[in-house]
């Protein structure tokens, strides 16, 4: 088995997110979600955004990577934070 340099790893995540972007919204193709709409906007419904915090980003920001809605998985409570370690396009900044 290869050991990747993290410069080949880069490289590698830069080209694997540049296809998904390419791609559209048409999800991540990686199985997550499986049973539901693999659009970018079924993704994110699926994984417990409202349709209306879906329609309410900016065309283009949502690439259907996301891995669920922290705000309405774990019932957070005034004045608790949520750390992201950001493994998706950053959909939950907007």
């Amino acid at each position: 088995m290869k050991t990747l340099q993290n410069d080949e790893i880069r490289r590698e995540v830069r080209k694997s997110y540049g296809e998904i972007a390419k791609a559209g919204s048409e999800g991540c193709g990686c199985g997550c979600g499986q049973g539901i709409d693999q659009t970018a906007e079924g993704v994110s419904v699926g994984l417990g955004y409202s349709k209306d915090d879906v329609s309410g980003v900016p065309d283009g920001a949502n690439l259907g990577l996301g891995c669920g809605n922290p705000h309405a998985i774990a019932s957070l409570k005034p004045g608790e934070s949520v750390l992201d370690l950001g493994s998706g396009g950053g959909f939950d900044c907007f």
